[in-house]
């Protein structure tokens, strides 16, 4: 939810993160204790670099984890007696991203080398009870940065299945109000103007028969109806469509060339150089545009003949369909739903449609679409 606030970057969050706990650690060590005999210089550049490792936590946190607890190490055999600060922060990250073996590993290693560095350096002199009352401590802390990255973990899984949840359940709800305008659309729409279009055929076949004149507006009526028919098994196809059956592709185009021969269109199809794997929306992209073609040379361009010819580039796959019916260049030409849902699909795959009559007569059609040859 955006409640208005300006965010912080991850990155500069992690930085002040980092650079807080190495001034902590730096701070501690200066107004602390150090061993007479160590070099106080190697303590402090292990105090800093401890700190300052933090900032590659989200993504790096097995080796920060090892940076810090080396770190940690050092500067108690320099002499600084500081706790271990930013192995704590190491540990939270780690088991935040799933590490949960390395980083018990890791810190099991570090309870036990933390008391020999002590020892090495002359600091925890105090006795055996001090030592382990301070590593009971230690480990308590540990466990609780261990638990709280656990915790935010398993809260993180569960947001994003609850997020996956939602999606399915929009995704299944969506399908059902799909399929529900499909029956409404069948039950009422298709079966009205199924009864206008054999009402107006039987009228103009009883008046050609008598030798009447067919008046226009019947002949108009007629038309009409074949088309919104069309237009209507073609929206239910599309509402009805859940994805289960195998899409059409480039495969499938011989047989939508044959199945245009078969309406009397003198159609031919040309697929030039190798085919190589594309991706399944370019495969099917292509053979909507295919479809589209032939269908709208069917419906509205009184043509003879039709070429369509598929080129494969070695970065792009281009179509073209050319037809010789009634489009002339002089006349303005306004793309119907079909022509815009095709612009619509190649420009989503980054493409570029050319839809156009041609200078010598009738119409054409040329889509470029990109296809990684790398992937």
């Amino acid at each position: 939810m955006n409640t208005g606030r300006p965010t912080v970057p991850a990155g500069v969050r992690d930085w002040a993160i980092a650079g807080g706990v190495a001034a902590t650690l730096l701070a501690t060590g200066i107004s602390g204790q150090s061993s007479a005999t160590s070099p106080p210089l190697l303590g402090h550049v292990l105090l800093a670099a401890g700190g300052l490792a933090l900032v590659a936590r989200r993504r790096a946190p097995v080796p920060v984890l090892a940076v810090t607890g080396l770190c940690a190490v050092g500067y108690q055999a320099a002499g600084f007696d500081v706790p271990t600060v930013a192995f704590l922060f190491a540990v939270y990250a780690a088991v935040r991203a799933g590490h949960r073996t390395v980083t018990v590993a890791a810190s099991v290693a570090l309870l036990a080398a933390l008391p020999l560095a002590a020892l090495a350096s002359g600091l925890h002199d105090t006795g055996e009870a001090f030592a382990q009352a301070r590593g009971a401590l230690e480990i308590a802390w540990l466990i609780a940065a261990g638990a709280a990255g656990e915790a935010l973990r398993q809260a993180e899984r569960r947001a994003d299945e609850a997020e996956r949840t939602r999606e399915e359940t929009a995704r299944r709800r969506a399908d059902e109000e799909r399929l529900h305008i499909a029956r409404e659309l069948h039950d009422s729409l298709v079966h009205q103007i199924s009864i206008i279009k054999v009402q107006s055929e039987v009228a103009v076949h009883v008046a050609r028969r008598r030798g009447e004149q067919i008046p226009e507006p019947l002949l108009a009526i007629q038309q009409a109806a074949r088309e919104a028919t069309r237009e209507l098994r073609a929206t239910l196809e599309a509402l009805r469509d859940d994805d289960k059956a195998p899409p059409h592709g480039l495969d499938d185009i011989p047989e939508l060339v044959e199945r245009a021969r078969r309406t009397g269109l003198d159609a031919t199809l040309t697929i030039e150089g190798p085919r190589h794997e594309m991706p399944a929306a370019v495969d099917r992209t292509i053979y909507r545009i295919v479809q589209e073609s032939l269908t709208n040379i069917a419906r509205h361009a009184a043509a003879g003949t039709a070429s369509i010819r598929i080129d494969h580039g070695p970065d792009a796959l281009t179509v073209r369909v050319d037809d010789d019916g009634r489009a002339t260049p002089g006349i303005p030409h306004v793309p119907g739903v079909g022509l815009l849902g095709m612009r619509e699909r190649v420009t989503a795959l980054g493409g570029r449609l050319r839809a156009e009559p041609r200078g010598e007569g009738g119409f054409s059609v040329h889509a470029e679409l990109p296809v990684d040859r790398t992937s």
